[in-house]
């Protein structure tokens, strides 16, 4: 993007805010959506885009590149513990679709509501993202249905049986009296802390 003048990256700054991961529409409807005159200076702009990667054809559409959202990731990792220099070199941008693979149709994100994971630091009104799958290994933290209802906890088993266990001592281990199955497999957790 440093090749770009600063109206041009103003313009892609305008079509990325109005488009984002979408397929773009014609050249005249993004010319009437972003205010300019004439189609043909869309096309120009357009042309340097592709010309910098920074719009891609797919399928027959032009995207913006994927590569261009996301938030800045920092290779130093930030302490916990004492403060500390933190050396900023930043490797990337990445994007939480692309780290959790959130637009694959096999991920799914639920809202947690209770405190029976807080030990595992999922806290009520978190948002988990859920891999659809049938299988999970020991130790896992699953969405399971368990007697014909859902619920997050970690899948074990022991001489009994499959059993899922809380992580919030309060709660019991829960043993399926009818039916456990697995819906899916925890990939990562987000909370908004604004």
């Amino acid at each position: 993007m440093e090749n770009l003048t600063s109206k041009q990256q103003k313009f892609f700054n305008k079509l990325k805010d109005k488009y984002s991961c979408y397929a773009l529409p014609s050249y005249e409807k993004i010319a009437q959506f972003l205010g300019y005159k004439s189609k043909n200076s869309i096309k120009q702009y357009m042309e340097v885009l592709k010309h910098e990667n920074l719009v891609q054809k797919i399928n027959n559409a032009l995207y913006i590149n994927k590569n261009q959202f996301g938030a800045n990731f920092v290779l130093s990792c930030v302490k916990a513990g004492f403060a500390s220099i933190m050396d900023d070199k930043i490797e990337k941008r990445m994007s939480l679709d692309e780290l959790l693979d959130i637009n694959s149709p096999s991920t799914f994100i639920f809202k947690v509501s209770g405190d029976s994971m807080i030990d595992a630091g999922i806290l009520d009104g978190d948002y988990v993202i859920i891999k659809k799958t049938s299988e999970a290994h020991i130790g896992d933290i699953v969405l399971a249905i368990i007697d014909n209802e859902f619920t997050l906890k970690i899948y074990k088993k022991d001489r009994l049986g499959a059993y899922l266990e809380p992580q919030n001592k309060d709660y019991p281990i829960l043993r399926p009296k009818i039916s456990l199955k697995i819906f899916g497999v925890a990939l990562g957790i987000t909370r908004k802390i604004l």
